[in-house]
C-alpha cells in the first residue's frame, strides 16, 4: 500500500472516531504529497462504482452529499461521477441515468489533476480541497444499500422500447410550459385554464398507456423514481407527495434520513406525479411567503408552527381535490370510450402494491406528530382550494 493510501485510511479512521485532530493531521500530510490528487480521485471513484452496485443513482449521490455535507461537496460528487462514468460505453448506460447526469451538469471540465483544478476554481488552499475530498469519501463509504430502480451503468441493454417515458419530449415540454404559466400568474382563473390544459394532455396519454398495457403482450412492469424531500417541513412535504402519488395510482416510501422518497408506479403516472408535486410545492411556498410572519399575543414568533400546519392542511386538502378530480376524469374517459376503465386501473394499482411488497418487504409505518396552529391549518386549506391542479375538475 502506498503512503498516500495509508494517509487516506488514517483519515477515514479518524472520521469514524470523530477525531478532528487526527483527521486534520492525516489530511495535511496527504496534501503535501505529489500523488495525493491521483490516489484520492481513484479511491473516491471506486467508492462511486460501489454505490452503483448498491442501488444508488447519480442524483441520489449528489443530493446526499449536499444534504449531509455542503453544496461544495455536492459539486465535487457530480464532477467525480462524470469522471467515473467515462468507463462505460454509452449503449450500456440507462437513458434515465443520462437524464440525471445532464440535469446535474456533470462533466469532466478539468485538464490534468482534479484537486489542483478544483482548488484553482474555488480559490482555496490545497489542504481545504484535500480535506473536503476526504470528507466526501467518508460519506460515500458509509452509505447503505438501496433498492435497485434500474440497471447500473455497464449493464443496460438497448431494446426497441429502451426509454419507457410517460410522454414524448415535445408533449412533456408543453405540459411543463403550461404549469410554469400557472405558477407565475396571479389570477386563479388563468392558472386553472393552464393546468386544465396540461392535465388534458397528460390524462389522455396516461389512460391510453393503461389501455395499451392491458392488451396481450403490452404489459409494462412498475418502475420507480426518487424525489428529494428537503428541509424545512419535510413531513408535510412528504405527505403532499404521497397524496399526489395516491391520486395517480402510485405509492410513496419516504426515507427521511436520506432526504428522499421512492415513488413506485407506471411510467405514465410517475412522470406526472413528479411534475405535479413540484408545481404544487411552488404554489404552496408562494402562498406561505405571502402569509407573512405570525406571532403569539406575547410577541413570540409562531411562524414555524403556522407554516407546519399550513403545509399539512394544504397536503390534506390537495389530496381530497385530487381524489375527486381523478374519479371524475376516469368516469368521463370511460363514458367517451364506452369502456369501464376502473378494472383496468385497479389492476395496475394492484401491480404497484405487489412491487412495493417485493422491493420493501420490511416496510414499517410510523405515525408522525407535528406542531399545530389553527390559523395555519385554515390558511393551508384555503390555499389548497385556490391552488391550480394539473387534473381536470368535475
Amino acid at each position: 500500500m502506498s503512503k498516500a493510501n495509508e494517509l487516506i485510511g488514517a483519515a477515514m479512521e479518524a472520521l469514524a472516531r470523530e477525531d478532528e485532530a487526527a483527521f486534520d493531521s492525516a489530511a495535511a500530510f496527504l496534501a503535501d504529497r505529489d500523488d495525493a490528487d491521483r490516489v484520492l480521485v481513484e479511491v473516491v471513484t471506486r467508492a462511486i462504482s460501489g454505490l452503483w452496485r448498491n442501488g444508488w443513482q447519480p442524483a441520489d449521490v449528489v443530493r446526499i452529499a449536499a444534504r449531509r455535507l455542503s453544496d461544495w461537496h455536492g459539486r465535487v460528487a457530480a464532477d467525480l461521477i462524470a469522471w467515473e462514468m467515462r468507463a462505460y460505453a454509452p449503449a450500456t448506460v440507462d437513458e434515465r441515468w443520462r437524464d440525471q447526469l445532464a440535469a446535474l451538469e456533470a462533466a469532466v471540465w478539468w485538464k490534468g489533476g482534479y484537486l489542483a483544478a478544483r482548488q484553482a476554481r474555488d480559490g482555496v488552499s490545497r489542504l481545504m480541497t484535500v480535506s473536503g475530498g476526504l470528507e466526501l469519501l467518508g460519506l460515500l463509504t458509509g452509505l447503505p444499500r438501496l433498492e435497485s430502480l434500474g440497471p447500473p451503468p455497464g449493464t443496460a441493454r438497448r431494446t426497441v422500447r429502451a426509454r419507457p417515458r410517460a410522454v414524448s419530449e415535445k408533449t412533456f415540454a408543453r405540459v411543463r410550459a403550461l404549469l410554469a404559466k400557472a405558477e407565475s400568474t396571479t389570477y386563479e382563473a388563468e392558472a386553472e385554464t393552464f393546468t386544465s390544459a396540461a392535465q388534458s394532455l397528460m390524462a389522455k396519454y396516461n389512460i391510453d398507456a393503461a389501455m395499451l398495457d392491458a392488451q396481450p403482450g403490452g404489459a409494462e412492469a412498475p418502475a420507480g423514481i426518487r424525489v428529494g424531500i428537503d428541509a424545512p417541513y419535510e413531513h408535510p412535504k412528504a405527505v403532499l407527495l404521497d397524496r399526489v402519488a395516491e391520486a395517480n395510482r402510485c405509492r410513496v416510501i419516504w426515507s427521511k434520513e436520506l432526504g428522499f422518497a421512492t415513488v413506485l408506479g407506471f411510467w405514465a403516472d410517475l412522470s406526472w406525479v413528479e411534475v405535479l408535486f413540484t408545481s404544487l410545492l411552488v404554489q404552496a411556498q408562494t402562498a406561505l411567503v405571502n402569509s407573512g410572519t405570525k406571532k403569539h399575543g406575547t410577541g413570540r414568533s409562531r411562524s414555524k408552527t403556522f407554516r407546519q400546519s399550513f403545509l399539512s392542511a394544504f397536503a390534506s386538502r390537495i389530496g381530497e381535490r385530487l381524489a375527486e378530480a381523478t374519479a371524475g376524469a376516469v368516469a368521463q374517459e370511460s363514458d367517451s370510450r364506452g369502456t369501464d376503465l376502473v378494472p383496468v386501473l385497479a389492476a395496475r394499482e394492484q401491480e404497484v402494491e405487489q412491487a412495493v411488497v417485493r422491493m420493501f418487504p420490511n416496510l414499517v409505518s410510523h405515525r408522525a406528530r407535528t406542531s399545530w396552529d389553527r390559523e395555519g391549518w385554515a390558511a393551508g386549506r384555503t390555499a389548497a382550494d385556490q391552488a391550480s391542479l394539473g387534473t381536470r375538475e368535475r
